[in-house]
């Protein structure tokens, strides 16, 4: 499984719609050909997936047990607002205005690379996170990554 990297600042235009920067776009070939889907973040973002790993989130989320009230519930809020979004021929996507409207997200956008997602932020809510880092970063690594035995190179 390949992961994406970087963070790009871009801007949407007044359609909404957002140049995908070259840097990412190559990390994701089949983009152009397979589309991508956007939706509702845990906080108050957008993230978007390739479709290849949007599909297999689905086949996870369809194994569960949906005889479960807190299972349907989830899947409800896990997917509103879920969004195919396509490459135009100049490389942009159009966001829906409600995913816009319910991230807070005008004109200017971060684009934060998270393992098999890109985390789609207003600008100005983004910096916030980032500068609500932990007065000491080492104290969460420990707790998150200091399992017993747990290195990265595993």
């Amino acid at each position: 499984m390949s992961h994406f990297l970087g963070e790009f600042e871009c801007k949407l235009d007044a359609k909404g719609r957002l140049m995908l920067p070259a840097g990412l776009r190559k990390q994701m070939p089949e983009a152009e050909k397979d589309g991508l889907v956007v939706n509702r973040g845990f906080e108050k973002h957008l993230v978007v997936y390739t479709r290849k790993e949007w599909d297999k989130i689905m086949e996870d989320l369809s194994k569960l047990n949906q005889y479960e009230k807190k299972t349907r519930e989830f899947i409800r809020y896990f997917t509103r607002g879920a969004t195919e979004l396509t490459l135009d021929s100049a490389g942009r996507v159009l966001f829906p205005k409600s995913l816009l409207e319910y991230a807070g997200v005008g004109s200017d956008v971060v684009l934060a690379s998270q393992f098999n997602k890109i985390e789609v932020w207003a600008k100005d809510a983004y910096d916030l996170q980032m500068d609500d880092e932990p007065e000491n970063f080492a104290n969460l690594a420990e707790e998150v990554m200091g399992g017993a035995g747990r290195r990265f190179d595993d």
